[in-house]
């Protein structure tokens, strides 16, 4: 099977928030033997790459002077197990909410915190996705990618994958680097968490016992409440990344605002819960032009309509200034800018 090479795509379908945008080429990708050909064509490889799976964390420009890898790579299995976990392998392009479904399905449990998180398994890593007090590095085992500019396959450790809170190596990289497939690393001895946010609550209204797949359930119920479905309005799940501030900065804050939602970390700073500072700053709700902070959820930024990417700009830049101005302190951005 050969690629499908499409000129002048329009992505406007292909990324989340709905942005308007078009790129030069793209390649539907369905199997790794695809790759050399085109990484060779002088047509393309003068050009920037992105890779897209699911268009989940991105705020792409109107027009793009790139080609565009659309991953489209399946399958998953159980690699292997010992005595204290099971090993499971899935292609990059497999969606990760089904993935998780597969796993818990199995009876394998590690990655319920991380259900209904839009997107595919070979982004997860990419962004070091998280909720619920759990992180995609808390269970990866290793991955597989490809140096598009040298056309060699690596396998990544998780320590060689530099994960940090929303944050990997493949983000920083400036080489383009295609994930093929990661391994998780589920253990046998698995213990649900339960203490983050409203899952213990959601449990108890349902009257479920703390197992990975009620624990799925229930956060999927969290989730769907206060998250809008991208298929009915545009948006990139949560904008802006919770700031971690020192201890005095914490207590100077807190002394000020003694509802302000914080959790401590293990390095005696303070993560902070930016979907309350951009409600404290008068965004929950509001619009500008047609983007707009989600009314049931301060942290998430959505596409009312004919957005482009300066559209979401203007708004990232007016929610960061009046944060700053109210609580001292930077907030962060989390979609990748194209």
């Amino acid at each position: 099977m050969s690629a499908s090479l499409s000129p002048r795509a329009n992505l406007s379908a292909m990324n989340t928030l709905g942005l308007t945008a078009y790129a030069s080429r793209i390649l539907h990708l369905q199997s790794i033997e695809q790759l050399e050909p085109w990484r060779l064509d002088p047509e393309l490889n003068t050009r920037p790459w992105l890779i897209l799976g699911g268009g989940s964390n991105l705020v792409l420009s109107e027009s793009l002077d790139s080609v565009v890898v659309h991953v489209e790579l399946k399958g998953k299995r159980l690699l292997r197990e010992d005595n204290e976990a099971w090993y499971v392998a899935a292609a990059a392009g497999e969606l990760w909410h089904p993935f998780v479904q597969w796993t818990l399905a199995q009876g394998w449990g590690g990655l319920e915190n991380l259900s209904l998180i839009p997107g595919t398994v070979g982004a997860a890593p990419v962004q070091n996705i998280g909720a619920y007090g759990v992180e995609l590095k808390d269970t990866l085992d290793h991955l597989t990618a490809i140096d598009l500019s040298s056309g060699q396959m690596q396998q990544f450790s998780a320590a060689e994958c530099q994960f940090a809170y929303r944050d990997s190596f493949f983000k920083q990289s400036t080489t383009p680097w295609l994930i093929c497939e990661v391994v998780f690393r589920l253990p046998k001895n698995h213990q649900t968490k339960t203490n983050y946010g409203d899952i213990a609550h959601a449990l108890q209204a349902m009257q479920l016992p703390a197992t990975p797949s009620s624990v799925s359930q229930a956060i999927c119920q969290v989730r769907q409440a206060k998250l809008p479905d991208p298929a009915v309005i545009g948006n990139a799940g949560s904008y802006f990344k919770n700031p971690i501030v020192s201890a005095e900065h914490y207590q100077k804050l807190q002394a000020r605002f003694p509802q302000m939602v914080a959790y401590a970390l293990a390095d005696g700073q303070y993560k902070l819960a930016a979907g309350w500072l951009i409600e404290q700053a008068g965004w929950k709700g509001r619009r500008l032009g047609p983007v707009g902070m989600y009314e049931k959820q301060a942290l998430v930024l959505v596409n009312h309509g004919g957005a482009t990417a300066a559209d979401v700009l203007a708004l990232e830049q007016a929610v960061q200034a009046d944060v700053a101005a109210r609580f001292e302190l930077a907030l962060e951005s989390e979609p990748v800018k194209w």
